[in-house]
Formats: structure tokens, C-alpha cells, sequence
């Protein structure tokens, strides 16, 4: 079946995303001119694209900051990159940015799920099952399946890759740097970020 796809359709997918016009117009093609479907199949194609280069060197990035109005409140990101050619790009530059300014509101207290700590894990589970045992549920199977949903909310909350970005909560972060390495064809990893506050 042959659909017509549109170059208003095409420049509004690539408005939303940043990918490439080509990939933006087999990903509507491919979505039956859907655009729902077509960012579904964006955001599995960057993800596949993210997975085939994790093993690749990063040897570039930039470090960026964000005061908060006040100056109560800053943040300094290092994004990394295989390249200096991406490195010096300012829609990258403009991005570590954007996630300097994500941190500074949302406050997380880790980079990824590998950084929490198992003393964190332990001390926050047994919080939650007490709360579990004040509620009175005794079945050990809905026990063990509320308390998973309870850590996975409560870390998601606390991990940066897994926060929805600010200003665009349909992706995380790690969404938003997936589809970056899928626009700029190369590796890129938020390596490290500190924030401050007064």
C-alpha cells in the first residue's frame, strides 16, 4: 500500500525530534503517515543505534553550567562525545545545557541505577515493607509486587537517566540522549554532573 507523505508532515516530525528529514520521512512512511507511530519507531530505531555504539571511545564533550535565577541554585554537566566535531555543535552544547537546567529542578541523587548504592537500596526497602505491613497485606506474592513497584517509583524518581525530561515529559533523559546519538551518529554519555545549593 503507497501512503503520501507530506513535507509539512516530514518538517513537523523533524521539528519535534531533530532527526534527520530521511530518517524522519522512512519512519512516517513505515508509520502509514501516523506521526504517533512514526516517534514510536524513532524511538526504537535510536535506541538500537544507541546500543550499536556503547562500545565506542568517547575522547570529546563539554562541560556546561546552569545558575538558577537567584543564584541559589547551580549545576555543572560534563556530556561527553566521540568526536570535537560534535562537541563544538551547539544544538550539543544547547543540550547539556537543557539537562544542566533539568538537574537544577528536578535535584536527582544519582547519574544512573548502577550508582545507587546497595546500603540505599537495603535501608529504602525496609522503609517501604514496614509501610507494607502498616497497610496489613499479609500474601506474599502481592507483598513482594507492591514493594518492586514502590522501589521502582521511588529510584526512578532519584535517577537522572530515568527522570522525564522538563521539558518534554513524553521522553527521560536517557531517551533524549539516545535520540542525540541517533541525530549526531556518534556515541554520546552524560559522564558526570554536580549540583549546589544555598
Amino acid at each position: 500500500m503507497f501512503f503520501m507523505i507530506t513535507t509539512d508532515q516530514i518538517k513537523e516530525l523533524r521539528d519535534s525530534t531533530g532527526v534527520s528529514v530521511m530518517q524522519c520521512k522512512k519512519a512516517l512512511l513505515e508509520a502509514g503517515g501516523d506521526k504517533n507511530k512514526a516517534l514510536l519507531i524513532l524511538k526504537k530505531k535510536s535506541r538500537d543505534i544507541a546500543d550499536k555504539k556503547s562500545g565506542r571511545a568517547l575522547g570529546a564533550g563539554v562541560v556546561q553550567a546552569y545558575i538558577h535565577a537567584g543564584g541559589t541554585v547551580g549545576v555543572m554537566v560534563e556530556l561527553s562525545s566521540e568526536t570535537d566535531f560534535v562537541a563544538k555543535n551547539e544544538e550539543f552544547k544547547k543540550m547539556a545545557y537543557d539537562i544542566a537546567m533539568h538537574i537544577a529542578a528536578s535535584n536527582p541523587e544519582y547519574l544512573k541505577n548502577e550508582d545507587i548504592p546497595d546500603e540505599a537500596r537495603k535501608a529504602v526497602g525496609e522503609m517501604m515493607e514496614r509501610e507494607i505491613d502498616a497497610q496489613g497485606k499479609k500474601d506474599k506474592a502481592i507483598r513482594e509486587k507492591i514493594l518492586k513497584g514502590k522501589l521502582d517509583a521511588y529510584f526512578t524518581e532519584r535517577v537522572l537517566l530515568s527522570q522525564p525530561f522538563i521539558k518534554n515529559s513524553d521522553i527521560t533523559i536517557a531517551i533524549l540522549i539516545d535520540q542525540a546519538i541517533q541525530k549526531f551518529g556518534e556515541k554520546i554519555e552524560l559522564s558526570r554532573f554536580v549540583r549546589f545549593s544555598v
